[in-house]
């Protein structure tokens, strides 16, 4: 029976179909309570080996059959338990991806770094008490977001337009609960207490895992070569996690085609509004300049464009044009996202507004509806600014009175 079943040159279509069943099942046995034991046990009889592609249309199919994203995010590093050993087609360093400055290289390498960060912390807090320069090795770890980033706003776009939903939502979702994770664990070592540490290396760890042999295989089997090369100009704004900023890659030279959604740079003179007109380069120096990020998002959606300021509150690069706007957040908070625009809408609202602490700066997110002379809803802008300076003055300052 095995011998049939991975055999997936025969019977493709019955052997693709029986795989992809198979392996939902056995998720769903993970999540209805049954050991790991148990439901490896079954898989071993089923499967010798299976791949990054059939674990992500499996975990596709039970959430766009009703199972939520959390449920499959709650026991995600069951899953990878329980396949390891098994998964196939994991990257090897050949071709493009193997040369420095390549996105793929680039994760790798500092999944390989941060291998030894987790080895030698492990080692201290097996040694005993906790030291100063175990709690300033452990502080690395927050840099981890970088890393994250990079996959969870220049990656995931690019699997979600190949229709690629489920894996980059759950792996989204557990990289935030690895960040809180790592700060419990240095919260504990504060305290002397290096449990919750030890729970967020293991954590780490496995994401690694995962990173390396489900993610990166299914970037290798539907990225183009110029989507790359994108992911590749996009990642000096996020920063490198453990090691020094790689060689600049460019890939083969040839084919250099810009990003979907990029601006040609050839197009009309000037764009033409009601009120007046603007030359193309004024155009976008006058969003370069304000005081604060603007993007918008159409009435299907989709990230359309965003302004590129230097102070920018929240990283945006051109892999999010034509992203769906819930894919842009963290799972805990799409919710929020899709609430805002169904009530934009339906008419019940016209703008919304938050605001948030981060590193010193008072940073105010507002969203507005855009609707048409007739009503129609045409859209969502969102502005984000950081207003701590605005809120510190007092007095005033007239325009005849100097500096």
């Amino acid at each position: 029976m095995s011998q049939d079943i991975n055999n997936r040159e025969r019977r493709p279509e019955e052997t693709q179909s029986f795989r992809k069943e198979k392996l939902k099942e056995i998720i769903r046995q993970l999540h209805d309570g049954h050991t790991r034991e148990d439901v490896q046990a079954e898989f071993s009889q089923h499967f010798g080996d299976v791949s990054a592609e059939e674990i992500s249309a499996a975990e596709d199919a039970l959430i766009k059959e009703g199972m939520p994203v959390e449920e499959v995010q709650r026991l995600c590093d069951v899953h990878a338990a329980v396949f390891k050993g098994a998964i196939c087609g994991s990257p090897e360093d050949a071709g493009h991806e193997s040369q420095p400055g390549h996105p793929a290289h680039t994760l790798r390498a500092e999944n390989k770094a941060l291998e030894g960060l987790l080895r030698s912390l492990r080692e201290q807090l097996e040694k005993g008490p906790v030291t100063v320069a175990l709690k300033q090795e452990a502080a690395r770890l927050i840099g981890i977001d970088s890393h994250y980033k990079i996959k969870e706003n220049l990656l995931f776009p690019y699997l979600e337009k190949y229709g690629v939903q489920g894996p980059p939502k759950v792996m989204w979702g557990v990289d935030d609960e690895i960040r809180r994770e790592i700060k419990l664990g240095l919260v504990g070592l504060e305290q002397g207490d290096g449990q919750a540490l030890l729970y967020a290396l293991q954590r780490l760890e496995d994401m690694a895992f995962k990173e390396e042999n489900i993610l990166l295989p299914l970037l290798m089997e539907k990225l183009t070569l110029d989507e790359w090369r994108q992911v590749a100009d996009d990642t000096p704004e996020f920063g490198y996690f453990l090691i020094d900023p790689p060689t600049a890659w460019r890939g083969n030279q040839g084919g250099d085609s810009p990003a979907e959604g990029q601006v040609d740079s050839v197009q009309a003179d000037r764009v033409i509004l009601p009120t007046g007109s603007f030359r193309l380069e004024e155009l976008a120096a006058i969003f370069g300049t304000l005081p604060m990020d603007i993007t918008f998002v159409d009435r299907d959606d989709k990230v359309r464009f965003f302004s590129q300021t230097k102070d920018r509150a929240f990283p945006r690069t051109l892999s999010v044009l034509g992203r769906d706007v819930s894919n842009c957040h963290p799972p805990a908070s799409v919710h929020i996202v899709e609430k805002i625009v169904s009530d934009f809408k339906s008419g019940r609202k016209d703008h919304e507004d938050f605001w948030i602490q981060m590193g010193g700066r008072l940073i105010h997110i507002r969203y507005f509806a855009l609707r048409g002379d007739q009503g129609e809803y045409l859209g969502v802008v969102e502005t984000t600014q950081d207003i701590a300076p605005l809120k510190a003055i007092s007095g005033e300052k007239r325009l005849l009175s100097g500096e």
